[in-house]
């Protein structure tokens, strides 16, 4: 990676770290340069505004990184049920990625800036779609491979799952601990079993 990729990264990679900490509106352009020690012109050689970096961060670090976290273990597991619940369980239990104390980044970027920016709610949207529709295809398959009810409709288990996830995130960040997941993955467990 060429030295100018590499700040361009590491400029990223660090003002998530505070945007995810602190919030999107509240993390100045200043604290990102005092964070990461690179120069204003150096920030602005490779963002002209801090909403491009801000897309960028989701575009280029968020997208990727839960496109891994909440997308492949759906294709990776012939069950849809099981690997709901698994991933559900290694997002709030297990992922050091993601922060209890801080909550889901990109529902945070959500809440916070699609009233108020085209840009970055098309860009969430993407990203929520495509969480979307793997889960409805892996449900699909599953009704398709015996393994789901047929009468169940993969689109609405989806959306319930998609929300219920984003809605704990927020107790856990309310509580500031992940023991206010444990009942709810007992009955997201329930839930899950009952489409069998």
């Amino acid at each position: 990676m060429k030295k100018s990729a590499a700040t361009r990264l590491m400029i990223l990679q660090k003002a998530f770290e505070l945007i995810y900490a602190k919030g999107y509106q509240t993390t100045s352009i200043d604290d990102i340069i005092a964070t990461t020690k690179v120069t204003k012109g150096a920030f602005y050689y490779h963002f002209k505004t801090k909403d491009e970096m801000g897309l960028a961060i989701i575009n280029e670090l968020l997208k990727p990184q839960l496109t891994a976290g909440f997308i492949e273990p759906l294709q990776n597991n012939e069950n849809p049920l099981d690997a709901i619940y698994q991933l559900m369980q290694h997002l709030l239990l297990e992922n050091d990625f993601l922060k209890v104390e801080y909550g889901c980044p990109a529902a945070n970027f959500t809440q916070e800036m699609t009233p108020w920016h085209s840009d970055f709610s098309l860009a969430l949207y993407e990203i929520t779609q495509l969480w979307n529709t793997h889960m409805i295809v892996a449900i699909e398959k599953g009704q398709q491979n015996g393994l789901v009810r047929p009468d169940v409709n993969a689109q609405s288990v989806t959306m319930f799952v998609m929300s219920s996830y984003w809605g704990i995130r927020n107790f856990g960040k309310l509580e500031n601990s992940k023991t206010v997941y444990l009942p709810y993955l007992k009955e997201l467990k329930s839930y899950l079993d009952s489409l069998r």
